[in-house]
């Protein structure tokens, strides 16, 4: 395990957001979905996602590989056989899988309210969803930037609806992407601290 993730500071959980399906995004998504993944293990923190395939899964994929600390998934299934059988989810890249059993609408909450906060990559529609929950929940979202229109919907979505939210960055680097989110998410005080380290050994026990 990397000597980022043996110390005792209390961890930031970033939840990973984008499309299950990225046949819309272009070539380049899944690299950039495996390069976030490996900074959010290499910067020592906790990774969630929606315990889905496509971009969430290729950043689940590549923290596991980079020996994150912990890979959480939530599901919008009640159980395993739901989630392989119903929805078609995988289900590794996931130490832990949360079986929510509130489909995806309820799943998209909890996982964003679940976490300090988000990065955002190509999405659809739920993607847009669990950037509109952490935006009204004051949790710091960070949208990355690319060859897909995910980012300019996001801008446009901010710019109509005439507010305004300083715990809303884009940028195109991954590693300065995480590390700006990080460091907003230890800023954000009205935020509860999930990243309690002892909470999660306790989880990574019972995996």
């Amino acid at each position: 395990m990397d000597s980022n993730n043996n110390n005792t500071e209390k961890k930031i959980v970033i939840c990973v957001s984008g499309a299950a399906d990225v046949a819309h995004c272009g070539p380049e998504v899944l690299e950039s979905a495996r390069e976030l993944g490996r900074e959010v293990a290499e910067q020592g923190h906790v990774l969630t996602t929606g315990a889905t395939s496509g971009f969430p899964h290729a950043s689940a994929l590549a923290y596991q590989e980079a020996k994150g600390y912990l890979s959480l998934g939530f599901s919008p299934a009640t159980d395993e056989r739901e989630h392989t059988d119903l929805y078609f989810l995988p289900l590794d890249g996931c130490d832990l899988i949360v079986y929510t059993g509130f489909g995806f609408p309820m799943r998209d909450i909890i996982l964003t309210k679940s976490c300090d906060a988000m990065v955002v990559g190509c999405g659809r529609i739920g993607t847009i969803h669990e950037f509109t929950v952490a935006f009204e929940s004051n949790i710091p979202v960070g949208i990355l930037e690319g060859p897909w229109s995910t980012d300019e919907v996001i801008r446009d979505i901010i710019r109509n609806s005439n507010r305004t939210n300083p715990k809303v960055i884009f940028d195109s680097n991954p590693k300065r992407i995480i590390e700006r989110l990080a460091e907003m998410a230890r800023e954000n005080k009205d935020r509860r601290e999930l990243g309690d380290v002892e909470m999660f050994q306790e989880i990574k026990a019972k995996v």
